[in-house]
C-alpha cells in the first residue's frame, strides 16, 4: 500500500492502483511501472508508492531493478499534473502551489524520497531501460547505481523545457556521471540522448538489444550477488563518500572498513 497525500488528508492506495509492481524472488526484488498505456507516467502516488516500497524493503534483498512495461521505461510525470483537475485523487501541480513554508518543502520531499532510498549501501539497483527515460523517467534511472540501456532508448530531462527544474534527485548524479558542461547541455537544451550517447559519455554501463535485456539485468544481478555481501556493501559505501574527501581521510575511511571486515571474516 501507498498513502498519497491530497488536500491535507491522506489515504491509502494499492501498488496496483498506482500502477506498480513489487516482486521479491529471493535476493532479488523487481520494481514495475506497470501503466504501458500512459508510457508509464508518474504522478505523486507513484513517488509515495516507491518510498513506502524502500521503507519495507525485505532484509534478504540486495539487488533492486527498476523497470518498464511495455515499450517505454517512463515517459516522465503524468501531464494531467498540468492542468487545473490534475490526476484524481491526487490534486495537481495548481494545488501544490497552494501549499506553504515547510508544506510546500515537505511536499517535494516526501516524492524525493521514493528515490533517495535507491541509493543504499546496502543494496545495488540497476535500471532496465528501454525506449523512453523522459523527465523523471530519466531521473529515475539516475537514482540507480547502473544502468542497462536497450539500443532503443532515449533519455530526456524534459523539466526545464516545461518551465521546471529536476528535482527528483537527478541533478547530482547526472553532474557526478557526465560533467557539469555537459549536464547543463542535456538539461537546457532538453535534447535527447540516445543509447549510444548514453553509453559513451558514462550513462549507461552497457547497451544491448531489446530482446536481450531482462538477461543482460538477470547476468548483472548474479554477478552482483556473488559477492560478499558486507564487503559489498562496505565498498559501496566507501565509493559513494569518496568525492567528499581527501586523499588522506579516504585512507582513513579504508582502514576502518578494513579492519571490521578482517574482524569479521579472521576475528
Amino acid at each position: 500500500m501507498a498513502e498519497v497525500v491530497h488536500g491535507g488528508s491522506a489515504e491509502e492506495i494499492s501498488l496496483a492502483e498506482v500502477g506498480l509492481r513489487f516482486e521479491v524472488d529471493g535476493e532479488i526484488a523487481t520494481i514495475t511501472l506497470a501503466r504501458p498505456e500512459k508510457r508509464n507516467a508518474q504522478t505523486f502516488a507513484t513517488w509515495s508508492a516507491l518510498a513506502r516500497i524502500g521503507d519495507d524493503l525485505p532484509q534478504q534483498v540486495r539487488v533492486v531493478v527498476v523497470r518498464g512495461e511495455g515499450p517505454s521505461f517512463s515517459a516522465g510525470i503524468d501531464l494531467r499534473m498540468f492542468t487545473p483537475e490534475g490526476v484524481p485523487g491526487q490534486g495537481s501541480f495548481a494545488s501544490t502551489a497552494t501549499l506553504r513554508g515547510e508544506a510546500f518543502d515537505e511536499r517535494i520531499a516526501q516524492a524525493q524520497q521514493g528515490f533517495m532510498w535507491l541509493r543504499r549501501p546496502d543494496i545495488v539497483s540497476i535500471a532496465a531501460v528501454q525506449g523512453h527515460a523522459v523527465g523523471a523517467g530519466f531521473q529515475l534511472a539516475l537514482a540507480c547505481d547502473l544502468r542497462i540501456l536497450a539500443d532503443d532508448a532515449k533519455l530526456c530531462m524534459k523539466e526545464p523545457a516545461l518551465g521546471l527544474v529536476p528535482d527528483l534527485t537527478g541533478t547530482k548524479p547526472l553532474v557526478d556521471l557526465v560533467g557539469l558542461s555537459r549536464a547543463v547541455e542535456i538539461c537546457l537544451t532538453a535534447r535527447t540522448v540516445g543509447a549510444e550517447e548514453a553509453a559513451r559519455i558514462g550513462l549507461a554501463e552497457l547497451v544491448v538489444a531489446p530482446g536481450d535485456l531482462t538477461q543482460a539485468v538477470r547476468d548483472l544481478a548474479a554477478a552482483l550477488l556473488a559477492t560478499n555481501r558486507d564487503a559489498a556493501t562496505a565498498t559501496k559505501r566507501l565509493l559513494q563518500g569518496a568525492s567528499g574527501r581527501t586523499l588522506e581521510e579516504q585512507c582513513a575511511a579504508e582502514r576502518q572498513e578494513q579492519m571490521a571486515r578482517i574482524k569479521a571474516l579472521f576475528g
